[in-house]
């Protein structure tokens, strides 16, 4: 090719709209990684918070009463052979959204408000949702969305 065959052939139309794609796919790309870094901070911020709020809130019977009421309903995404309310030890995950209950219902939600709310919790931790059985299969020690409890200790989250 001759210099201006060249030139000619490095300004074509075709040439911009598929660096133009490349760079738009690029920057999708990126913007998905950022998407998914701060979904990780949130995911990270909400679970330190929450299990603040199961240290810290503690509930009457009457509030006890509305958390067995709205988690029985729902099994254990880590153990599903339990309940929400029950779960098979107070993992990371578990304690996790039972500070979310604690908190809710010591603002006066209902146990249908707090049911929607911790299941909200769970797609929003692992949007692929969870096997049900991740405390029998090694799960204990990987993070939400890997199917796991986030580990088992509060200064060691596994996120």
């Amino acid at each position: 090719m001759t210099e201006i065959q060249n030139r000619a052939n490095s300004n074509s139309p075709h040439r911009w709209i598929g660096l133009t794609v490349a760079t738009l796919l690029l920057t999708v790309t990126g913007w998905a990684w950022a998407s998914a870094d701060a979904h990780q901070q949130e995911v990270e911020a909400r679970t330190r918070l929450y299990i603040e709020y199961y240290d810290t809130i503690e509930l009457t019977a009457e509030q006890e009463a509305v958390k067995e009421e709205a988690l029985t309903a729902i099994p254990a995404p880590c153990c599903s052979d339990n309940t929400a309310y029950t779960c098979c030890c107070p993992c990371n995950m578990a304690k996790s959204w039972w500070g979310l209950s604690h908190h809710l219902i010591a603002q006066g939600a209902s146990a249908e408000e707090v049911r929607a709310a911790v299941e909200e919790w769970f797609a929003f931790i692992n949007p692929d949702g969870f096997s049900g059985d991740s405390c029998y299969s090694g799960g204990c020690s990987r993070a939400f969305h890997d199917n796991g409890c986030g580990g088992m200790k509060e200064d060691e989250l596994v996120l």
